[in-house]
């Protein structure tokens, strides 16, 4: 087999653990509500029983809730009748408070708190019928460098998904060739080293969602780094309306058709 049928199958079965974990449970479709409690200072949420309202001390949320609300606290059988502090959730899966199938996953960004509901019988997830993506290209799997910003990460503004402006942390500058052509995006950097881009091209809202998301994998130690665009993401807005997505920063839209990655989230 060659590079490039390994290369294929490699994406295919990306494209096959991509879909399972879109459609999990608890995977972005379940999404159907975020609720900010800045919005509820009575501390009462839309469909959900219980009193959130932010601890006193602003580091957690604090949940009063009765037997018959029939919340449920770190698994325990028996519904939470009393207080509790809860801090932020790290994914709905493993989110604290649940409400029958449904899990309630607190949040917190920039410096507010949210409680997002994550139902597995939504209707996005009952609709979902895959992500139709671009069939695979060697073509858009370029070489590229990364430089990072010299006094460390940067915060850039951008709107996002929700109409407010927020910010965006970048680290540096990815630059790449297509068609012969020098591109430059900026991108940020997860924990583990790897990079995270928000970017839009001349397919966005076209032939493809409006933006699309790219993490390519660390850079080695001269700042090389694989860019796949066959690889490259929906942002989980296009699969929920109440993911607060961030738009592409200044100057990351490519002039150039991209067309690698995935496109659309398909419903029956």
């Amino acid at each position: 087999m060659s590079t490039t049928d390994d290369a294929r199958q490699a994406w295919k079965e990306w494209r096959e653990r991509r879909h399972e974990k879109v459609s999990a449970p608890y995977g972005p479709l379940a999404l159907t509500a975020t609720h900010w409690l800045a919005d509820h200072p009575d501390g009462r949420l839309p469909g959900i029983p219980g009193h959130w309202t932010p601890a006193p001390s602003g580091g957690a949320v604090l949940l009063t809730a009765a037997e018959e609300d029939g919340l449920r606290l770190d698994g325990e059988p028996r519904p939470l009748a009393g207080q509790a502090l809860l801090g932020a959730d790290g994914t709905p899966a493993t989110a604290r408070v649940a409400l029958g199938d449904r899990r309630l996953l607190v949040m917190r960004r920039e410096g507010l708190w949210a409680v997002r509901d994550f139902d597995p019988r939504s209707a996005g997830r009952r609709a979902f019928a895959g992500i139709d993506a671009f069939g695979y290209d060697a073509r858009w799997v370029r070489e590229g460098r990364f430089r990072p910003y010299d006094r460390g990460t940067r915060t850039v503004a951008v709107e996002n998904a929700d109409g407010k402006e927020r910010g965006l942390s970048v680290a540096g500058e990815l630059s790449f060739t297509l068609g012969g052509e020098s591109h430059v995006l900026q991108a940020g950097a997860e924990g583990d080293g790897s990079l995270w881009v928000v970017f839009a091209d001349a397919t966005s809202g076209v032939s493809s969602y409006r933006f699309r998301f790219l993490y390519p994998s660390a850079p080695d130690g001269e700042g090389r780094v694989v860019v796949d665009f066959n690889r490259a993401l929906l942002p989980p807005c296009a699969f929920a309306d109440h993911f607060i997505c961030p738009f592409p920063p200044a100057g990351n839209g490519l002039p150039v058709a991209v067309e690698a990655g995935e496109r659309f989230a398909l419903t029956r």
